[in-house]
């Protein structure tokens, strides 16, 4: 194909990374025919008048299809969603399809978990932190709440601070799931954030409110309401999931909330003579004054002793060998146990992939421990300040900036350092979600990423299939004709005439109940997708060979002898190849749509392996629309904005490599 030009000079503009941005977004097929004749008129290779340029068919779909804004555009853009979702699972070491995490459920898209108020960074008292949300004293006496605040659709906010909190001076503060206690210097005892499951409230407010009591809650002691506490004589104030604890200094314990969050609150209510007290995720957990030991009244439960997370375990006694237990930090699955040597001891479940404590220098001894959901961090004497446990959302990677603190406050995923002026030095763990969180925990952005991958991939692989299949059958039908033709097209009416979406459905409910591991399953997915939709690409091919075996290069191969399998695979074949590429195209994103379809009704690809259909799944119920709109308009949009590229570069190659069309223009 020739094109006139007349000779002239065109200069370039801009960079050259400016040029191609300018070509991708805007259309660059006249920019970049200029820069051509200007690089040829440099050589030498033009002389005066009118120059003929020759291009070949690539160059000029090549060109048809940038003059095209929105194709380029889209080409762009689905070029990045397709980079995106296969190198981003690879920046995601912690990742896991099975993550869960009940503290984090249903989270809207926030990245202000660590973002302390400027007001109280360089006047810190205490920080503490339970679920999504983090609660923060000034020696002022101030409180501060950030992060998720937001409960549920309880409506409850607990950033909200009461009037009367924000007008009394605090002393200490701590923050449960979805509830805040702080104790005034005065030792008037605050409560503010859901209150529905025995958080705070007394007896006579329950009765009041509702005419009975609830069996399952142990109620607020009621003369902490009425006449406070001794704030001189407080030795812990810590809140559990739906639970508080008042430790006194005399080994006195207030204990009240929701008794079915912890299978031991009985033993513990109205108890005496504890050292210290914290709540892992199912149990209360108590330090005896007269016996080194965890209690929980469960006789056998923390018996056992690590001197790591992952290391071997031995009787209590043996482990402490003559020394004593001077404090415990329960995370949501084991207890760490600091020692008057300023070591320290495990106990409790722990799970593998941890990040182990590390060995301190000789004569290095710790003199604080904080514990997160999953996390420890200590602070030594020496001023170093080590993190181990979970890493899952960085709670182990320590900031540089965390040499020489003074002390240490833990969030549930966060950890805080402070000089010794109480200011802010440094802070490392989660910051929060881009995209929120799902019903089970888990970020949805790493779930969107992943399971667009396996979306991308189902649909890639279905549609290799079908052009196989398509390709092989369509080829033969339309150059051999006659029986052959006959047969294969009915074959084709045939698997036309199943309904496709009924058929994939039951097929895939017949693997359900097959134990077949689910790498298996969705390889039979694939293969399901493929087989059904091959007809209307044979169709296609069929109809492209009955034209090109009538050509003259065909009747020229058939008079040199060539085979006439060589004829229609090596020479009709490639000649209809732009329209077969046109088609697998569109069908790439028709097979993205139908396996989206099926993991949405619950037959596809199964929980907890992500597709973005089997997400949309996930969201599909009234209260998650209307309420947690985040789980599932991130996931459509991502889906939609792919197949709509898809379609919009697809319809784009269909009109550029179509000869009259480019022959019109």
């Amino acid at each position: 194909m020739s094109k006139k030009r007349t000779n002239g000079s065109s200069k370039k503009s801009g960079t050259t990374l400016g040029r191609w941005f300018a070509r991708w977004f805007h259309g660059g097929s006249r920019q970049l025919a200029e820069e051509m004749e200007a690089a040829k008129q440099e050589k030498g290779a033009a002389e005066s008048g009118d120059v003929e340029e020759l291009i070949s068919p690539g160059k000029q779909i090549l060109r048809n299809f940038l003059e095209r804004k929105l194709a380029v555009g889209a080409l762009c853009l689905l070029i990045t969603m397709f980079i995106v979702m296969f190198v981003g699972p690879l920046m995601m070491p912690n990742y896991s399809d099975a993550y869960t995490e009940v503290t984090q459920q249903s989270i809207p898209p926030t990245m202000s978990m660590m973002a302390v108020p400027k007001e109280m960074k360089n006047d810190i008292k205490m920080i503490d932190g339970y679920g999504s949300f983090t609660v923060g004293l000034s020696n002022a006496g101030k409180v501060y709440v950030w992060g998720a605040a937001k409960i549920g659709t309880t409506g409850v906010d607990v950033a909200e601070i009461p009037e009367e909190v924000q007008n009394a001076k605090i002393a200490m503060v701590a923050a449960g799931i979805d509830h805040i206690v702080a104790i005034g210097e005065d030792g008037k005892v605050y409560c503010w954030g859901n209150k529905r499951l025995g958080q705070y409230g007394t007896e006579a407010e329950a009765m009041e409110a509702d005419g009975q009591l609830n069996p399952n809650i142990a109620y607020m002691p009621e003369e902490l309401v009425t006449e406070g506490v001794d704030v001189e004589n407080v030795k812990k104030l810590t809140c559990g999931y739906q639970c508080t604890a008042i430790l006194m200094n005399d080994g006195t314990l207030y204990l009240w909330g929701n008794k079915m969050t912890y299978a031991n609150m009985d033993i513990f209510l109205n108890m005496t003579g504890l050292k210290d007290i914290d709540f892992t995720l199912n149990y209360v957990v108590g330090l005896a004054m007269k016996r080194d030991s965890v209690y929980t009244g469960t006789r056998g439960l923390y018996d056992v002793v690590r001197t790591n997370v992952s290391g071997p375990a031995v009787k209590m006694k043996e482990f402490l060998n003559g020394r004593t237990i001077s404090s415990l930090t329960a995370t949501s699955s084991s207890v760490c146990l600091l020692l008057d040597d300023g070591t320290i001891g495990f106990v409790g479940d722990f799970a593998s992939g941890l990040t182990p404590a590390p060995t301190l220098s000789e004569g290095e001894r710790y003199v604080q421990v904080v514990g997160g959901s999953y996390h420890y961090s200590g602070l030594t004497d020496k001023g170093n300040v080590y993190s181990w446990g979970s890493n899952v959302l960085d709670q182990t990677k320590v900031s540089a900036k965390a040499a020489n603190s003074a002390k240490l406050y833990a969030g549930a995923f966060q950890t805080y350092s402070v000089d010794e002026n109480d200011a802010l030095t440094a802070k490392w763990g989660l910051k929060g979600y881009v995209f929120g969180t799902e019903t089970h925990g888990a970020d949805i952005f790493q779930r969107i990423i992943n399971g667009g991958k396996m979306t991308m991939t189902i649909g890639a692989v279905a549609v290799i299939i079908s052009a196989v299949i398509g390709v092989i059958i369509g080829c033969i039908s339309g150059y051999f004709g006659g029986k052959a033709d006959i047969l294969l097209m009915r074959v084709a009416e045939i698997f036309t005439a199943i309904p496709f979406l009924p058929f994939a459905m039951i097929l895939s409910a017949i693997m359900g109940r097959m134990t077949l591991s689910e790498d298996t399953r969705i390889f039979i997915i694939m293969c399901i997708l493929g087989v059904l939709t091959w007809p209307g690409l044979a169709r296609l091919v069929r109809g492209q060979v009955l034209v090109a075996r009538e050509s003259e290069y065909v009747m020229a191969a058939k008079a040199m002898g060539v085979k006439e399998r060589r004829i229609a695979f090596k020479h009709i074949l490639p000649n209809v190849m732009s329209v077969i590429l046109v088609s697998l195209m569109l069908d790439f994103g028709t097979c993205m749509l139908t396996e989206s379809s099926l993991s949405y009704l619950g037959f596809g690809v199964t929980y907890p392996r992500p597709t973005w259909g089997n997400m949309l799944n996930g969201a599909n119920n009234a209260t998650i629309i209307n309420a947690y709109w985040w789980q599932w308009v991130f996931t459509a949009i991502f889906l939609a904005v792919t197949t709509i590229c898809i379609n919009i570069v697809g319809d784009a190659l269909r009109d550029v490599m179509d000869p009259k069309s480019s022959v019109e223009k």
